[in-house]
């Protein structure tokens, strides 16, 4: 190991006063949110200065409330202490990035009290004999995500830190981090946390392998399908882990091995730039107006960890973003959950979307989990004088036109309203589930037909089975509702996305192939699905076409007619569902309790009959907009849409657009409509 610096000095961490103070906004230099780097580091503080009385005796742990994960306690404070850890590592890094003197008084107080405190959990986490100590790396462990946070907060503060540690605790710490060496990770996104945490060990004279590194990076192009996506893992995986693992972790890899895109990494940190480039290209249009990002994929409790990779385009030279833009997603996404509750008003996040809510979060979420927040905050390693502090800021692509935006790989086609701000993601390709899964569990962030960026899906588990909004569902007689399983992608291309899954009943031999087409129209949505049983269709079976959910504070407002339904919030969000073809009735069903966004929830839905004499296609429009509407608005909405249905396909006809026809997958004859 190499010699230590001057140590750190012997004193004991204390908190500063609690409570998060913001600066005042600046409207020049941020004319969309009013946020600058100080907004980020006064935000940083007040979490880090929250978890203090939930720190163990040696600071190695925090213990925080709620729900254990899978792992246990032990683990569960674990990852505590190196998830703040990233951030106290951004954090400590950025107050001396680009300084060329002594720090202020103030600022050398706080960041030496934070360099001190995280010492300390060094120190009694890897001693085998206190009553702190982390738990050993196994295979497929928790400690091995949590020793990649590690490994990068010791890289990014080595000179403060790692370099002043007593040669006793780097040797302890090594050897903590060691225990990844010869192990089994996962093999999705975990791939990458034994590279960068091997490479640490190897940049620190430690021991690793380099066999071990180049598999994790040779694996994770198994996963490449191009234009800057990556699934994790095997399967139609797709979600927000492309940005904050898939793209994250190389480039950090990059910065602990000194890589700097030449020949002798044999191009690997030149195509991860080009791939990030490309993959910031479309993921700048994930993001509403309001700083809100689209809601879908598992772990979203990491929150506003989504602006990892819009950070690391910067970090790394490889964004397509200008400066002022990057911010302008950035501060707008950190203030969204600010000002919603996250962190709360004890400076916590708390496993939710906004307030506390257990359905965002999986079986291995622990009460520390959402701090994997911390990765949103890599910008801080960017000097105060970098373009991305300086700059003014631009606008999002949203808050200057309307959008579309078409994504092959996940199968997903982004379209976009200036008017509210608001980003519907049509879903025709991603689904989570791997080769030879048990397809029996419900996957309701992963196989709606759409996500939104001010929807949640239902996930309250008295609700889930009801697979009701953003859903066409076969019902059986006793109102068993089929769940899109494997999602089976057909097209996406600028004006439609279609897929198809199979649809099984209880008690039914029989397997339909429900297959539907959304057409994007500004804030609206056509469907046009069809069933097929090649056996015939039992006898009771309906189909229902489900909406948005739309939740609050405040129960929605609902109202409905023959074959039209809405629910509306209070501030206009509205959520609507009209027959335009084939369908026989309308409703709104309400949920308690059972929505990332608010405990009362309602979706409209359409229905009708499936079998002989009925139609087999079905046209629905679904709209969800910002705009208060009733039934009067409901109406003038409808006429604009004219769809004729022929035994060939359907026509729909838009004024001002061209007309779209969608053809029939199945041999039936529909007759004129």
């Amino acid at each position: 190991m190499p010699a230590a610096n001057s140590p750190l000095p012997p004193q004991e961490w204390q908190p500063p006063a609690p409570g998060l103070v913001l600066p005042p906004p600046d409207h020049v230099l941020s004319p969309r949110t009013g946020w600058t780097r100080a907004h980020w580091e006064a935000v940083a503080d007040r979490l880090l200065d929250a978890l203090v009385p939930y720190a163990s005796p040696g600071f190695a742990q925090y213990r925080l409330p709620g729900r254990a994960s899978w792992s246990g306690e032990h683990s569960d404070g674990l990852e505590g202490f190196a998830r703040t850890f990233l951030l106290a590592s951004f954090r400590i890094a950025g107050a001396h990035a680009g300084a060329t003197g002594p720090l202020p008084p103030a600022v050398t107080e706080r960041i030496d009290s934070l360099t001190q405190r995280y010492a300390r959990g060094l120190t009694t986490g890897t001693d085998p004999d206190s009553p702190d100590a982390w738990p050993p790396i196994t295979e497929r462990s928790q400690p091995m995500v949590e020793a990649a946070s590690i490994a990068i907060g010791l890289h990014e503060t080595r000179p403060w830190l790692w370099d002043r540690l007593p040669d006793r605790t780097r040797q302890q710490v090594a050897d903590w981090l060691a225990g990844f060496v010869g192990k089994h990770p996962v093999d999705n996104n975990w791939r990458l946390f034994q590279v960068v945490t091997e490479q640490f060990l190897a940049s620190v004279g430690g021991t690793y392998r380099q066999s071990e590194i180049d598999a994790g990076l040779d694996r994770i192009e198994d996963w490449y399908d191009g234009d800057g996506w990556y699934r994790d893992g095997d399967g139609r995986n797709f979600d927000y882990y492309v940005g904050w693992a898939m793209h994250f972790y190389p480039l950090l890899w990059a910065r602990i091995a000194g890589a700097g895109g030449g020949s002798a990494d044999g191009g690997r940190v030149a195509a991860y730039r080009a791939r990030l480039s490309r993959f910031l290209d479309d993921y700048v249009h994930f993001f509403g107006a309001d700083g809100a990002p689209v809601h879908q994929g598992r772990s979203l409790t990491y929150r506003f960890a989504a602006v990892a990779p819009v950070w690391m385009g910067a970090l790394a030279g490889a964004s397509p973003l200008p400066p002022g833009l990057t911010r302008r997603l950035a501060s707008g996404a950190l203030r969204h959950f600010a000002e919603r509750g996250a962190p709360d008003g004890a400076g916590l996040l708390r496993p939710g979307w906004y307030g506390p809510y257990a359905p965002v979060t999986q079986s291995y979420s622990g009460p520390a989990s959402p701090y994997w927040a911390s990765k949103g905050f890599l910008g801080l390693l960017l000097p105060p004088g970098d373009p991305v502090w300086t700059a003014a800021e631009l606008p999002l692509p949203i808050e200057e036109s309307d959008t579309r935006r078409v994504i092959t790989a996940p199968g997903w086609l982004l379209h976009g309203t200036r008017a509210d701000g608001i980003v519907r993601l049509l879903n025709h390709g991603t689904d989570h589930y791997a080769p030879h899964t048990d397809w029996s569990r419900d996957e309701p962030h992963y196989t709606k037909l759409t996500y939104t960026s001010r929807c949640a899906p239902l996930t309250g588990v008295h609700v889930r089975d009801r697979h009701l909004d953003a859903h066409v569902a076969l019902l059986a007689p006793d109102g068993t509702a089929s769940r899109r399983t494997v999602v089976r992608p057909l097209a996406v291309r600028d004006d439609r996305a279609s897929s198809w899954y199979e649809a099984r009943l209880p008690g039914d031999e029989r397997t339909y192939h429900v297959t539907t087409t959304s057409l994007p129209y500004g804030a609206c949505e056509v469907r046009v699905s069809e069933v097929d049983a090649p056996e015939g269709v039992a006898e009771g079976v309906t189909v229902r076409d489900g909406g948005h959910a739309v939740a609050g504070s405040r129960a929605p407002e609902v109202l409905g007619g023959a074959d039209w339904a809405l629910s509306q919030r209070d501030d206009g969000l509205t959520s609507v569902v009209v027959g335009l073809h084939g369908w026989r009735s309308a409703g709104v069903e309400r949920a308690e309790d059972a929505h990332a966004f608010g405990p009362h929830a309602a979706v409209p839905y359409v229905t009708a009959p499936v079998g002989a004499g009925a139609a087999r296609v079905w046209v629905t429009l679904v709209v969800l907009t910002g705009e208060a509407l009733d039934a009067a608005g409901v109406a003038r909405l409808r006429t604009g849409f004219r769809v004729a249905v022929t035994k060939d396909a359907v026509h729909v006809t838009v004024d001002g657009e061209p007309d779209r026809v969608v053809p029939h997958r199945i041999s039936s004859s529909y007759g004129e409509a």
